[in-house]
């Protein structure tokens, strides 16, 4: 700018004898001032008054905008440990932040993500990829796939917002509430069709499982916590059950990677005709060949012998199968189209768990015995049971709603009161079984990773994989 103003300024005889007077370079604008560019061509000006040439002007060069990042755009980071991606990862289908729109309306039936594809690599499953009658087998179930896949990305969602609220200080009751009303929101929550699969765990530190706060509890999120939030999304009885955890001190970041590696060497072990043995196996070896060291002390990390994955059948979360996270000699194999949920539980302790502490988690037995009740008020919970959760999980905090857990089923008027004395009958009957929560030795901390897998006819697909973990 001053060049140029004083440019104008000069009068014409001023302007010819520093022509003559200076070197022909000394009377060109310097081409490094701001706004120049060496890509710029130099235009003349018209002569003035005898000069040969008027100093040559140059065009101010805009300066770029930065660029902004676009509405759609994931941007926002998870602030705790070994978890990738974004928590608005969502905003690429369209979904607004934090997330509104049910997932239906996202994508067309047929249409919803697919999970991770493996391909079998044993001996004897590993044809199955390219087989033409396994993949002609695989097309049949292509309507229960999706099912599983829109339940699943769900779950993606949803765990992604209750990412974006995880921080140290706030109360859990509060964390599962919001997370589990904006499951019953996304998967357009419709009573037993469709809806919250089992009620959120949120197990901190030598708590390993089975821990949901029951109404009046005000536990709070420390930062030098380890909690496992493990929660279940289900349509039409397909219930996708997945967990990762939680913690922000960086000491506990060996811990997490141990529990984290070792789920997917399971996952990469399973596969049709494998046998169970052989999937505990393989997480056992991973997993207890980490250790990690807090406050000082070096710990070996431990699987939790007696926890294991499971298969899942349709409103049966445990259907049968028990996958081990320790080899257990146990032969029986795996099915093909079966859904499993392999969770791998690590800990500092001792490795085995034993139920302790007040409960919160129960479930109608899906083989439940008919039963003559008589107390009105077992019978009259039974019903609301049967109706609201059939044989899904369930948790007190439910029942105390105002819709008794489910607003399509109940409206306004299914919330439950007195009814512990009949929760205790039913469960003393073996109508209803109580878990309560599963505890390693206090002061010892505990963490958990879980995916649930889908065995096609043609390939393993890890269903609830996301960018996440």
């Amino acid at each position: 700018n001053l060049h140029r103003n004083s440019s104008h300024e000069r009068s014409s005889f001023n302007m010819s004898a520093l022509a003559t007077s200076l070197p022909k370079s000394d009377a060109i604008i310097d081409s490094n001032v701001e706004g120049s560019d060496d890509d710029d061509e130099d235009v003349a000006s018209t002569p003035v008054d005898g000069a040969e040439e008027a100093p040559k002007k140059k065009k101010k060069k805009k300066k770029k905008k930065k660029k902004k990042k676009s509405a759609t755009e994931p941007s926002q980071k998870y602030e705790g440990l070994n978890l990738g991606g974004f928590t608005d990862y969502y905003l690429k289908y369209g979904q607004t932040s934090p997330p509104t729109v049910p997932i239906s309306q996202l994508f067309e039936a047929g249409s919803f993500p697919e999970g991770e594809i493996q391909e079998y690599t044993q001996p004897f499953n590993s044809h199955r990829f390219t087989s033409e009658e396994c993949k002609a087998s695989d097309s049949v179930h292509s309507s229960y796939y999706d099912l599983v896949r829109q339940a699943s990305e769900c779950h993606r969602q949803v765990r992604s917002y209750a990412q974006s609220l995880i921080k140290p200080g706030i109360k859990l009751i509060d964390l599962c509430t919001q997370l589990e009303n904006k499951n019953r929101e996304l998967v357009q929550e419709k009573g037993l069709e469709r809806g919250v699969g089992f009620p959120t765990g949120c197990s901190i530190n030598h708590v390993a499982a089975h821990y949901t706060p029951n109404n009046g509890d005000s536990t709070v999120l420390n930062y030098g916590d380890v909690c496992k939030i493990d929660f279940g999304t289900q349509i039409d009885g397909r219930i996708i059950d997945c967990a990762f955890t939680v913690a922000f001190d960086p000491q506990f970041e060996e811990l997490l990677r141990a529990v984290q590696d070792a789920t997917d060497a399971g996952i990469r072990n399973t596969g049709v005709d494998v046998r169970l043995c052989d999937v505990g196996a393989s997480v056992e070896e991973v997993m207890e060949s980490y250790e990690c060291t807090i406050e000082g002390t070096t710990y070996p990390v431990k699987c939790i012998r007696n926890l294991n994955g499971h298969s899942i059948g349709q409103y049966q979360i445990h259907a049968g199968q028990s996958v081990p996270i320790v080899d257990n000699g146990d032969q029986t194999k795996m099915l093909e189209n079966q859904m499993y949920a392999i969770e791998t539980f690590g800990s500092t302790g001792r490795g085995h768990v034993i139920e302790f502490g007040e409960c919160s988690h129960y479930m109608k037995n899906f083989d439940a015995p008919h039963v003559p009740l008589r107390l009105n008020s077992a019978k009259k919970l039974l019903g609301h049971i049967n109706k609201t959760f059939g044989t899904l999980a369930f948790c007190r905090r439910w029942l105390e709603r105002d819709d008794g857990g489910s607003f399509t089923t109940n409206g306004l008027q299914g919330k439950q009161t007195k009814y512990i004395g009949a929760l205790k009958n039913l469960c003393d009957a073996g109508i209803v079984q109580a878990y309560p929560p599963l505890v390693d030795i206090e002061g010892c901390y505990t963490a958990q990773y879980e995916h649930t897998i889908l065995l096609r006819p043609n390939c393993r697909e890890v269903v609830s994989r996301g960018d996440d973990y």
